[in-house]
C-alpha cells in the first residue's frame, strides 16, 4: 500500500507552497503531519532561492483541528513531553514571509496555523473557529493570544467560550483575514501576493517583520524607537541604493539580499 505524504511542497518561483494533505481526515494535525509542516517549512526557510512561503490545506479545507486521537487518553505531563509547540516554532519564527490561503475549516490548531502566519488570505467558504472547551481543553498554541490581537477582545471571548466559528466575510471585516478572495481564487491570490512579497528586498522585508512582531506589545515610544533603529540601518544596505537609484532611473529594481 502507498503511504501519502502528509503534506506535499512544490516550488512556484521564488515562493514556496505547503500544501496539507490528509484530506480523508480533514487535514486534522496528528504529529506526523506537524513533524511535515516543520520540516516543510525549516527547509524552505533554509533554501536561499526561496523569499516567501504559502500554506494552504486545498480548495475544501484548510484543517479541521488536532487528531483528538493523538491527546485523548494523555495526561498533563504526557502532553508537556510532546512539546507540540516545538513543532510549529518553525512556521511561527520563520524569516521568511508566511501566507496562509484558507477555504474551509481552519479550527482549532488549524485556526492557531493560520493565525501564526503573517496574513490569511481566504474565501467566503472559510470558517475559523477555536471549539476546544467543547472537548474539555483550552487552545495551547496561540488560540487565545494572537486570536485576541487580530479581532479584539469581544469577538475572540464568543469564539472560545460559545466555539462559534466565524465565516470568512466577517474575518475579513475583523481584520483576521487580510484580503478576502473569490470562490476558487485564494491560492492563486495568495501565490500572487507572496511573489509580490518575494521581489522586495529581503533585509527590509526581514526588518519590517521584525518590527510587525515586537514592536505590537511594546509602549508606542518603545515601538517607534525600534522602528527608527531598523529604518537606519538599511540605509547601509545595498538594496537600498538599488531600490532608490532604480525609481529615479524608472526601471525595475533587482534586489541581491545585500
Amino acid at each position: 500500500m502507498t503511504q501519502v505524504a502528509p503534506v506535499l511542497v512544490r516550488r512556484e518561483g521564488a515562493v514556496g507552497v505547503v500544501t496539507l494533505n490528509r484530506s480523508a481526515k480533514r487535514n486534522a494535525l496528528d504529529l506526523t503531519m506537524r513533524a511535515a509542516i516543520a520540516q516543510a517549512v525549516t527547509d524552505l526557510d533554509d533554501d536561499a532561492e526561496v523569499r516567501a512561503i504559502v500554506i494552504t490545506g486545498g480548495e475544501s479545507i484548510f484543517a479541521a483541528g488536532a487528531d483528538l486521537n493523538l491527546l485523548v487518553d494523555k495526561g498533563a505531563q504526557d502532553v508537556a513531553e510532546l512539546d507540540l509547540g516545538g513543532y510549529w516554532a518553525p512556521v511561527a519564527n520563520c524569516r521568511k514571509p508566511v501566507i496562509a490561503a484558507v477555504s474551509g475549516f481552519a479550527l482549532g490548531a488549524g485556526c492557531e496555523l493560520a493565525l501564526m502566519c503573517d496574513f490569511v488570505v481566504a474565501d467566503a467558504s472559510a470558517r475559523f473557529g477555536q471549539p476546544e472547551l467543547a472537548v474539555g481543553i483550552m487552545p495551547g498554541a496561540g488560540g487565545t493570544q494572537r486570536l485576541v490581537r487580530a479581532v479584539g477582545k469581544q469577538v475572540a471571548s464568543l469564539m472560545l467560550l460559545s466555539g462559534e466559528p466565524i465565516g470568512g466575510d466577517r474575518a475579513f471585516q475583523l481584520g483576521l483575514v487580510a484580503e478576502l478572495a473569490g470562490e476558487g481564487q485564494v491560492l492563486a491570490r495568495a501565490l500572487e501576493l507572496a511573489m509580490q512579497a518575494a521581489r522586495m528586498p529581503p533585509k527590509a522585508v526581514a526588518a519590517t517583520r521584525r518590527v510587525l512582531r515586537q514592536g505590537a506589545d511594546l509602549p508606542l515610544e518603545a515601538a517607534l524607537a525600534l522602528e527608527n533603529r531598523e529604518f537606519l540601518l538599511l540605509f547601509d544596505t545595498a538594496d537600498k541604493t538599488e531600490g532608490m537609484r532604480a525609481f529615479l532611473d524608472k526601471r525595475k529594481p533587482e534586489f541581491k539580499g545585500a
